[in-house]
């Protein structure tokens, strides 16, 4: 039987309402009313409802693959809670970390199952790999091994066309998304172009991770439609170097990724002032080390969303998304000090001074 947690005080500027106030802890979950003998563990600074990092990848090892164990997974989720990250939406994995979920060190983890992908289309042993008469099953089937999310695959490299392409046909696109939807889970998908977007967004698709290839009007549509998207900046960075590895057999490929990456912050941009809700991510797992969620955030900040709402989007406003509460009465008791007030330079959150995750001090 687990001990019970010990009362906690802290005290500073909470955000997003940036009034200072007192927090107690009780029970692993915030409270405003005073709770007699709390231990005081921090005074001063500034207090962040955890960070969120919303496209992260728990079990993929470095370069593509499995990791070894669930230990390896475990360091994975570690490092990301030491960078103040205390929630991930795991957008993927072939491993089944389930099992971590009783671990109180570790942050939430919430999971999209694995990466849906049609046959040869993706990168080999990181998704299911089927053909458009499956995929409908094939949903319902990660439906019920995720938490709440599903994971397609919207476009890879044809090499019968040497470019980006769509996986999937529009009606196949379409039918799998409701059988998603009915399931009670929602959708996201990769997408790197836009020849795929039009069918995804057109049939109800939730969120968009990358969206390097969103158009004017398909911007409009999502904003419309209240479809999010998740830019991972820090991984769109590697476009250059995928454009040049592609370079000698596909040079419409390469083309094609150096344009994405050109036109990326105004992306970004446009869509966060269009009104498409944006979230900070990062694709941490495989190419991108675990634990850069400051760098995505500054990244989205650089790419033209103001300051406080490119913390929002790694902080209260994902953590709202995900169904997890701020820093409230009753809530989780999820929280991140800082010395200074990250709204004023981004830089803070490389340093967290103190961290709380459901209720207990981890840093």
């Amino acid at each position: 039987m687990s001990r019970p947690l010990p009362p906690l005080h802290l005290s500073g500027v909470v955000l997003p309402e940036g009034e200072h106030r007192d927090v107690w802890v009780r029970d692993g979950r915030f409270t405003f009313e005073p709770v007699p003998g709390a231990e005081t563990v921090s005074r001063g600074g500034w207090l962040i409802p955890g960070l969120v990092d919303a496209h992260c990848h728990v079990g993929i090892a470095r370069g593509g693959g499995h990791v070894d164990d669930l230990a390896h997974a475990r360091e994975q989720a570690l490092v990301e809670r030491e960078a103040g990250v205390l929630a991930l939406r795991d957008c993927g994995s072939p491993v089944d970390t389930r099992a971590l979920d009783d671990d109180p060190e570790l942050p939430t983890i919430i999971r999209a199952g694995r990466h849906i992908a049609r046959t040869r289309r993706y990168i080999r042993g990181l998704g299911i790999e089927i053909e458009p008469e499956d995929l409908v099953e094939q949903v319902r089937v990660q439906a019920r091994r995720g938490d709440g999310w599903v994971k397609l695959v919207g476009d890879w490299i044809d090499r019968s066309v040497g470019d980006l392409a769509p996986e999937w046909p529009a009606e196949t696109v379409t039918a799998a998304i409701a059988a998603a939807h009915a399931e009670g889970v929602r959708v996201t998908a990769h997408t790197f172009g836009t020849d795929a977007l039009p069918a995804l967004i057109a049939a109800g698709i939730d969120c968009i991770e990358h969206g390097t290839g969103l158009t004017e009007e398909l911007i409009g549509e999502m904003a419309a439609r209240g479809t999010a998207v998740v830019p991972t900046l820090v991984n769109v960075e590697n476009f250059p170097g995928f454009a040049a590895e592609g370079e000698e057999k596909f040079p419409s490929y390469a083309s094609t990724m150096r344009r994405l990456y050109a036109n990326s912050g105004a992306v970004v941009r446009a869509a966060f002032e269009a009104g498409v809700p944006v979230f900070a991510g990062t694709d941490a797992g495989g190419g991108i080390e675990h634990g850069v969620i400051a760098d995505e955030i500054r990244a989205l900040c650089q790419a033209g969303i103001p300051a406080e709402a490119a913390l929002a989007a790694g902080s209260w406003k994902a953590r709202e998304w995900l169904g997890l509460r701020g820093i409230e009465e009753g809530a989780v008791a999820d929280v991140v000090v800082y010395d200074a007030d990250p709204r004023a330079d981004l830089d803070t959150l490389q340093s967290p001074r103190r961290t709380l995750l459901r209720g207990r001090v981890v840093a």
